[in-house]
């Protein structure tokens, strides 16, 4: 079996997370309905564990078959690459999207670029420093962070096993749920002095999150391996995360994305941008189904062709909807009950039309670019030949 026939069951679900996200993130009435349609997660939880389960699986079979040097490598073009597409996004808020937001006094703009409108040179040097992150921008400069960290960890793994790293990156994100972020960046500024405010840098609390990239990496290596056991779960263990998960979906489409209006404790406890704990182990509860059905359902389920097209194409269709939604956002403002329904849907079919198309003409290009690599590798080699 080819490794793509192996795979299309990730690019699917990657392409479902991008859905999900489009929805989410452009102002329409459906984007509230659409949000953590699973329970109290979201799909930035999915996109970040797939994107460390590939990430695993791939640089670990590079460095098993071309060297740790290689597998490295890979991973520095890999961040470089999430750099540009990062700097290109920002400069396309803090031109076009500012531009518009301030002609057309736009609030759901001017609050989101804020400390760029206030402070636009330091913005501009933060932000190229990943330190100032806007929101809908704040996923890429965590996604670069792991990249970068992801070389150490994984050697680190394969040479002496990933129960230390695991417990590490679990206690740091026990950390993060006690304020060590903040008590970081404040030791941090007492060193120099600091423009930029803690809540500048993004909402995503990185030391939280960080434990769902090192999980991905984990599970990915482990499933790289050729001669590797298939995963299985005690029964008692499926049906306490089968009970959860029914619990928060119920719960969740019952109550709201605010699981217990008035109760900061509670919801802090499902808070999305500390990771908090209720929030994990829902995350770790649907990671253990997916899992043990994923067999099942990979024979069951119809093959959607359109999901694994968006989900090949990952990082364009990721940045493009980041776009469409800042372009959404600057000419129709914030979703409004009192907005026709036609404009809601033309945003709609507007923006996964314009996915469709930025992910096939993405693979188009990446067909053209690998036969013009093979058609220069067979040139060498039949110089090669001709001059032995």
């Amino acid at each position: 079996m080819s490794q793509d026939a192996r795979r299309w069951e990730l690019d699917a679900l990657r392409g479902l997370m991008l859905v999900l996200m489009t929805l989410t993130h452009l102002p329409t009435r459906v984007s509230d309905p659409a949000g953590q349609p699973l329970g109290y997660v979201s799909a930035a939880e999915g996109f970040v564990l797939l994107s460390a389960y590939m990430a695993g699986m791939v640089y670990s079979d590079k460095a098993y078959r071309q060297g740790d040097d290689a597998m490295k490598s890979a991973f520095f073009n890999r961040a470089l690459k999430l750099y540009a597409c990062q700097l290109a996004l920002l400069l396309f808020a803090f031109t076009v999207i500012a531009g518009i937001g301030l002609v057309s006094r736009e609030e759901s703009i001017t609050g989101l670029l804020g400390f760029f409108l206030e402070k636009p040179v330091v913005a501009l040097v933060s932000a190229s420093l990943l330190l100032y992150s806007p929101a809908l921008l704040d996923i890429l400069p965590i996604y670069i962070v792991f990249m970068l960290i992801s070389p150490v960890i994984l050697m680190h793994g394969q040479e002496h096993g990933w129960r230390g790293v695991l417990l590490l990156s679990l206690l740091v994100w026990v950390g993060a749920q006690f304020g060590l972020g903040p008590a970081v960046f404040q030791w941090a500024t007492g060193w120099f002095d600091m423009p930029l405010r803690y809540r500048d840098m993004g909402a995503f609390e990185i030391l939280g999150w960080q434990f769902l990239w090192v999980l991905g990496l984990w599970l990915g290596a482990l499933h790289s391996q050729p001669d590797r056991e298939p995963t299985r779960f005690p029964r008692w263990m499926v049906w306490v995360a089968l009970l959860f998960a029914l619990s928060a979906f119920a719960w969740r489409h019952a109550v709201g994305q605010v699981p217990l209006p008035g109760s900061v404790a509670v919801n802090l406890m499902f808070d999305k941008w500390q990771l908090g704990p209720l929030r994990l182990i829902n995350v770790l509860a649907l990671l253990l189904l997916a899992m043990h059905f994923a067999p099942v359902l990979k024979r069951h389920l119809p093959r959607w062709r359109a999901l694994e097209t968006l989900g090949k194409a990952a990082l364009p269709v990721f940045c493009a909807h980041l776009v469409l939604a800042l372009l959404a956002l600057a000419l129709f403002g914030a979703a409004r009950p009192e907005r026709p329904w036609s404009v809601d849907l033309l945003v709609l079919f507007v923006g996964f039309y314009s996915l469709w198309l930025v992910a096939r003409l993405s693979l188009a290009r990446d067909r053209r670019l690998a036969a013009r690599r093979a058609r220069k590798q067979a040139r060498k080699v039949t110089l090669s030949g001709a001059m032995q």
